[in-house]
């Protein structure tokens, strides 16, 4: 991961999905004053697949998957999709997504979304 790695909202809302739910509590344990728009849903989700990544697109099979929004008192909102069935997970993501929307993004780009990226990346390149 460089410096210049581009946290578009598309990239930050990947990285918490992606995060251990765990880790993501650890490094991120107090939600803000919020309100929970939609509570998290557990629901399921079709995943598609290609030979290649050029044949012809096949269902590959359903995953689980868990959603949230909250508004913050600052009229923000924030939206999360997470694997699994954890709702503190999509909960706590949802309330970043709005945080990062906000004048605290750049604290939260240090203190979380980097180095949740950075263990994502070496875990990758272990792998």
């Amino acid at each position: 991961m460089t410096d210049a790695f581009p946290f578009a909202r598309k990239s930050w809302m990947a990285t918490l999905a992606k995060a251990s739910p765990a880790r993501l509590a650890g490094l991120f344990p107090d939600l803000p004053a919020h309100t929970v728009l939609r509570h998290p849903e557990i629901g399921a989700v079709m995943v598609r697949g290609r030979i290649g990544g050029t044949g012809s697109a096949f269902n590959l099979g359903e995953m689980t998957v868990t959603r949230a929004s909250v508004r913050l008192a600052s009229g923000e909102v924030g939206h999360a999709w997470v694997q699994g069935r954890d709702k503190d997970h999509a909960l706590r993501a949802a309330a970043v997504d709005a945080l990062m929307q906000t004048d605290r993004a750049a604290d939260l780009t240090a203190s979380l979304l980097r180095p949740l990226a950075a263990e994502a990346g070496a875990a990758r390149d272990l792998r």
